[in-house]
This record gives C-alpha cells, sequence and structure tokens, in this order.
C-alpha cells in the first residue's frame, strides 16, 4: 500500500473550513498532512490520530510568530507562498480564531493583497489587448500576422491564467468578509 497520496483543494478561498475538516477526517484514518502541492496537500500514512487543522496568513513570519503558535499548543505543519501556514493540534487545544472579529480581519487581509495581484493581472489584460490592437493596425502586421497572432495568443493566455488565479480567489474572500459581517 501506499504511504504518500495525494489530497485536492477546494481552495483556500473557497472552502478553507471544509479543507481543514477534509485534512483532520483524514487524520483519524491514518493520513497526516505532510507537505503542500499544487493545488493540494501531499499526505502520509500513520496510525490513525485526532487532530484539528488550521490555516494563518502572515507574511515574513519570524520566529515568534510560530512560538506563539507552540505555546499555544499548536504545531507548525508547513508553509506555501511563503504566507499562507498550516497548523495542527490535538482536538482538545483551543482553536486559533475563537472570535468573529479576528476571523474577519484573517479574511480582510487576505481579500486586499488578492485584490492587488487580481486588479494588476486584469491592468496587464487590458495592456495586452490595447497593444494587439495597435499591432493590427500597424502597417507591417500582414508581413508578421502568423507569429503576431501566435505570440500574443501565448501570452495573453498565460496572462488570462494569472487574472483568473487571482481574481477568482479574490472573489472568494469577498465573499467570506461579506459572510463573516452579517
Amino acid at each position: 500500500m501506499a504511504q504518500t497520496k495525494y489530497v485536492a483543494s477546494g481552495g483556500l478561498a473557497f472552502d478553507e473550513e471544509k479543507d481543514m475538516k477534509k485534512l483532520a477526517g483524514l487524520a483519524r484514518k491514518g493520513w497526516v498532512f505532510e507537505k503542500f502541492s499544487f493545488l493540494g496537500y501531499k499526505l502520509r500514512k500513520t496510525s490513525p490520530v485526532e487532530l484539528q487543522y488550521a490555516l494563518d496568513y502572515r507574511k515574513e513570519a519570524d520566529e515568534d510568530y510560530f512560538a506563539y503558535f507552540e505555546e499555544a499548543g499548536w504545531k507548525h505543519e508547513g508553509t506555501s507562498g511563503g504566507y499562507i501556514h498550516l497548523f495542527s493540534a490535538p482536538k482538545d487545544v483551543a482553536p486559533i480564531y475563537t472570535d468573529q472579529s479576528s476571523i474577519l480581519e484573517k479574511y480582510q487581509i487576505e481579500k486586499k493583497s488578492m485584490g492587488k495581484a487580481a486588479l494588476l493581472m486584469l491592468f496587464v489584460n487590458i495592456a495586452l489587448a490595447v497593444v494587439f490592437y495597435l499591432f493590427t493596425s500597424a502597417s507591417f502586421y500582414q508581413t508578421y500576422e502568423t507569429p503576431i497572432k501566435l505570440t500574443f495568443t501565448i501570452i495573453e493566455t498565460l496572462a488570462l491564467i494569472g487574472l483568473i488565479f487571482t481574481g477568482l480567489p479574490y472573489l472568494g474572500y469577498v465573499y467570506r468578509v461579506r459572510k463573516w459581517k452579517r
């Protein structure tokens, strides 16, 4: 039997709680978090254990940051993107976030960060569309039509992927902030 397996994430901006519950359920079956993977998690086989998982978002986290969680009974399991930190703790340890204002603040910070990235990617996509339009109006366009179209198609596809990977999480955090404000 395999000693590791991959589990897809529902998208932290959309299903953070569901992902954490899924990881806890898998730990009860003997599959614990090993590391973040592309769009998911890599788990390793162990004996079943009762754990809860929680995420925190902090850029430039230092030793004091991790010591704070450790003193509260939380073990740092891994970091993704340099700022998404996953922690685990036994079931009887108090949750990281216990009040609505701290949960709301966590999501507002992420919303702002993703919003900036999504706005940048939107401007990049608009700029590419304008540049492509200008190229099609240029006198040399018909001579180099195929390579120009191919180049812009590749660049625009990459830019659209960037917009999707920043815009959708931004919308997810907008939804979460509105949900927690109610």
